[in-house]
């Protein structure tokens, strides 16, 4: 009769009962260990260079919400309430907070990324962070990201909010093209919205306007004002042209500065949205070298893609001499 039971069976659900009983017993070992210790230190951890909230405010918020940490029972500190808290402020993306049985409790926070400052048209400032929300200017710090005004409607309640407008949306799309690309990073400095709603783009080298229109075929836009750059620029000079037009895909279309018949010089105009432009040698520097650095990659790809054809061309070539 024994000899017919399945023990393995048997043997795995006693051990499965037995591991079951064992975290029972640690937790309840740990729960009891929380009971009696106590908080002895609060660190406090905010990476990133941005300075929107410093270590005393987050202090702030910790004693309005819990009051004084140090010294009180881990059991008796609501550690979810503190992290609910600290995400409250609007500066702040997201928190993690936990405690270790030495009674040390941990905190990280996230500071929100902002990639663009809006200026709307009733004269409201805020910025539009990484991740396409809205969130208030600082007292403290001051951001160095783009910065966009003209004929703006996105409305700013002053909590951090979603977008409304295809217009914002398209501003945030443009933003986060500038920033993640290293030539445009260094060559635009302002977006301004015309009365016809379209995206204009202020450079630091050279005194036009570059036409966007709106975010719409961005990618390619934006790889053929590169290739407008790289082709036209270094041999018409960077203050040819008043406007470079890429709105349409696929299409530029400039418009020429006026040159002053007496000296020969073109006649600077006020570039919109009360812009002073400054001259930047290091900008300038940066911009010719990107452009320098894709014309020599372009050849070297071109130069390796010809010499692989002439090799195949030669090797097809000896094949039908031995024929």
């Amino acid at each position: 009769m024994l000899k017919r039971i399945n023990w393995r069976p048997v043997f795995k659900c006693f051990a499965w009962i037995v591991c079951l009983a064992g975290i029972v017993v640690l937790m309840s070992f740990v729960d009891a260990k929380k009971k009696t210790v106590v908080c002895t230190k609060v660190k406090i951890l905010i990476p990133g260079a941005d300075n929107f909230i410093e270590r005393e405010e987050v202090d702030a918020i910790l004693k309005h919400s819990q009051g004084s940490l140090v010294g009180r029972n881990l059991a008796a500190i609501n550690l979810q309430h503190i992290e609910k808290s600290l995400i409250e402020n609007p500066y702040i993306a997201s928190a993690t907070v936990f405690a270790d049985m030495n009674g040390v409790i941990q905190i990280e926070v996230k500071q929100r990324q902002p990639v663009l400052r809006v200026i709307n048209s009733a004269g409201q400032d805020y910025y539009i962070d990484s991740n396409g929300l809205k969130m208030p200017v600082s007292p403290n710090f001051t951001a160095n990201v783009l910065a966009a005004n003209g004929s703006i409607m996105e409305h700013f309640s002053g909590k951090v909010d979603t977008l409304i407008t295809k217009l914002a949306v398209d501003l945030y799309k443009v933003a986060l093209y500038v920033k993640k690309d290293t030539l445009w990073d260094a060559q635009i400095e302002q977006l301004f919205v015309d009365n016809a709603k379209d995206i204009e783009m202020i450079p630091r080298l050279g005194n036009q306007r570059i036409i966007l229109g709106s975010a719409d075929s961005l990618e390619t836009k934006m790889r053929n004002l590169r290739a407008f750059y790289k082709k036209a620029m270094p041999k018409v000079g960077w203050n040819t042209y008043k406007t470079i037009n890429v709105k349409y895909t696929n299409q530029i279309v400039c418009e020429k500065n006026k040159i002053d018949s007496l000296t020969g010089e073109v006649i600077k105009e006020s570039v919109p949205g009360n812009k002073v432009k400054q001259e930047n040698k290091t900008v300038d520097s940066v911009v010719r070298r990107e452009i320098e650095m894709d014309i020599a990659a372009e050849q070297q790809t071109a130069g390796s893609t010809g010499a692989a054809n002439n090799k195949k061309q030669k090797v097809k070539t000896d094949t039908r001499k031995n024929n």
